[in-house]
């Protein structure tokens, strides 16, 4: 698995068509634009539309982030692959806490390791309970990878085993497949990612890798609020605008 991006398999349902589209050549706007003497935004276009291979696979039911990513293993084959959850986000812009980017980072550490990596943040105990955890039998996660003895989804505080996070990336091996089609639904009838990791875990197999930096959950208002004034504020058309209004309220 090289660390750049030379593929993305898209896991969507009936009717969402929104990401494929936007990855696609659009020869009609790029057309339209170019007649009006609009280049800039036409080469745009035209990048974004050859920026990488797209496919897409149909999730026919929500049966869980475990499904969804076993509705592609057609697709992957006995491929090492990432699994990046779109709702969490790693601005390209933030230069002074990571050194590295956060999926390269994981893939590096998968293929020096031979073993699926998992990216996890550290968080307030407090905030346990939203997030599934990592045991690492007590030890601290620094610069160096970790082996996961198991996770723990969602943990009150009390019970919480370490103060480390999964967030939404991951490196797997083909095993996890295998794992996948082992593990049975769980509450809602879902098949969690976390229970066929904990397979893993027990192969050790699975390694936790800390991520620093800039992060947005976009799934929380606040963040994704968050993202947007930072993102204006890093574009040169917009920033000006966007400070002075802020100054106003």
């Amino acid at each position: 698995m090289s660390a750049g991006i030379d593929q993305i398999i898209f896991v969507t349902s009936k009717g969402k068509h929104a990401l494929e589209d936007y990855f696609d050549l659009s020869p009609n706007l790029e057309n339209w634009l170019r007649k009006r003497g609009k280049d800039a935004l036409a080469d745009k276009v035209r990048h974004i539309g050859s920026f990488c291979e797209v496919m897409s696979v149909r999730q026919k039911e929500p049966l869980g982030l475990g499904h969804a990513v076993y509705c592609a293993r057609n697709m992957i084959g006995n491929e090492k692959f990432a699994v990046c959850l779109g709702d969490e986000i790693f601005p390209p812009w933030d230069e002074i806490n990571q050194t590295k980017a956060p999926l390269k980072k994981l893939v590096d550490a998968a293929v020096e390791l031979n073993s699926s990596t998992v990216g996890v943040v550290e968080i307030p105990l407090q905030d346990s309970a939203s997030y599934g955890i990592l045991d690492l039998g007590g030890k601290d996660l620094g610069d160096v990878p970790l082996k996961v003895k198991r996770t723990v989804e969602k943990p009150k505080p009390e019970a919480a085993p370490s103060k480390y996070a999964i967030i939404g990336r991951y490196v797997f091996d083909s095993s996890l497949f295998d794992a996948l089609k082992e593990t049975k639904p769980g509450v809602g009838g879902e098949i969690q990612l976390t229970d066929a990791m904990d397979k893993l875990c027990a192969a050790g197999k699975l390694h936790g890798v800390l991520l620093k930096g800039c992060r947005y959950d976009i799934g929380n208002p606040l963040f994704y609020m968050k993202a947007q004034i930072d993102a204006a504020l890093r574009r040169p058309e917009l920033s000006g605008r966007v400070r002075e209004y802020m100054k106003s309220i």
